[in-house]
């Protein structure tokens, strides 16, 4: 039996399959945004694997926003070519905005680093680091975060 309050169960194992995971995603198809999140140490292997799992679900829509939270990421093992090529990579659409908050200089850093390379990728889409989720909530036009 599960007890995990409001939500379903079959939520809550995913809530929790997902807090295992160092790089995870939930898509609110009702609010038209993504939430990806980060913990520790995350590597090119498993941003690419999230890119490509996001991009192949069937509640995602490539028009949807999308917030990066990567507050709780301590390092992101990746090369400039190999954050270039995933910058680079049509997951979401050009008039889609995508909001990175990083609170570490070094995460905000490779947020920025991400950002140039797809503001002069072929395709640019509308990315802006921040350094809290607040700014990130108001430039994607939300008062808060989906329940």
């Amino acid at each position: 039996m599960c007890h995990s309050g409001r939500r379903s169960c079959g939520q809550s194992r995913l809530i929790d399959i997902l807090m295992k995971m160092p790089f995870s995603y939930v898509v609110y198809k009702k609010h038209g945004l993504v939430i990806s999140s980060g913990s520790g140490l995350l590597t090119w292997e498993e941003i690419k694997a999230r890119q490509d799992e996001t991009k192949t679900d069937p509640s995602f829509d490539p028009t949807f926003n999308q917030i990066v939270d990567l507050r709780s990421v301590t390092a992101i093992l990746m090369s400039g070519d190999q954050a270039r090529m995933l910058a680079s990579r049509q997951i979401f659409s050009h008039e889609s905005k995508r909001a990175f908050v990083a609170t570490n200089p070094s995460i905000f850093g490779m947020g920025r680093m991400w950002e140039i390379y797809t503001e002069f990728s072929e395709r640019p889409s509308q990315i802006r680091v921040l350094a809290d989720l607040p700014s990130a909530l108001k430039w994607l036009g939300l008062d808060s975060l989906p329940q």
